[in-house]
């Protein structure tokens, strides 16, 4: 996806966590039509960053054909399945690869997770995520993943603003085996604490 130049940039992510947040709270139903002038009209911003956003969305499966695809509970398994594969193999690669600095950066994810704020939460949480990702140097799978960060990004909220419990210590037990540098066990705790964050937000959201 190009890059906006800093001017488009806030109004665009302002207009792309908008339109997403209606969709997943069901402020825009599903089936409904999506529709530039009328959106941008509502947000007060120009119809361009509103493009963007519906691209974005589309990419996203969130959004097909101009209209509003609510994920079901097959999709949103499906999507984690392949979640799964990827960062546990993400995780793996951050055991071999991830810098001494990465590594104090997931440190500090971990200690906001037990002392911020929801919204700091939510943003170390993103984080912490995202250093592992970028591990893999694999910029396919790193594609892959961010066509997920709607569905991700439901669930990280669902997880983060119920408490799901262990979530940290998931995190921090994931750290901890990135650096022994053991990719075996930093791969099966990453799947795991996906699937548990695929259990806690079922139950709660489907």
């Amino acid at each position: 996806m190009a890059k906006n130049n800093e001017k488009s940039r806030p109004a665009y992510n302002q207009s792309y966590e908008i339109i997403r947040d209606m969709i997943l709270q069901g402020e825009i139903p599903r089936g409904s039509k999506i529709v530039e002038e009328k959106l941008a009209s509502e947000l007060g911003v120009s119809r361009t960053p509103i493009r963007e956003s519906i691209r974005k969305l589309e990419q996203e499966g969130l959004i097909a054909n101009k209209m509003v695809i609510n994920p079901s509970e097959k999709d949103l398994r499906n999507t984690f399945q392949v979640r799964m594969l990827l960062e546990g193999s993400a995780a793996r690669s951050a055991a071999t690869y991830l810098p001494e600095s990465e590594l104090q950066s997931l440190l500090e994810c971990v200690r906001i997770g037990r002392t911020g704020a929801v919204e700091d939460i939510m943003k170390a949480n993103e984080k912490f995520h995202e250093i592992i990702v970028q591990a893999s140097n694999n910029p396919f799978m790193i594609d892959i993943i961010d066509r997920m960060q709607s569905i991700i990004y439901l669930f990280r909220r669902t997880v983060v603003y119920y408490n799901r419990p262990f979530l940290i210590d998931e995190h921090e037990n994931i750290y901890e085996a990135i650096k022994a540098r053991d990719g075996d066990q930093a791969e099966a705790l990453m799947k795991q604490h996906l699937q548990a964050d695929l259990d806690f937000c079922l139950h709660l959201i489907c």
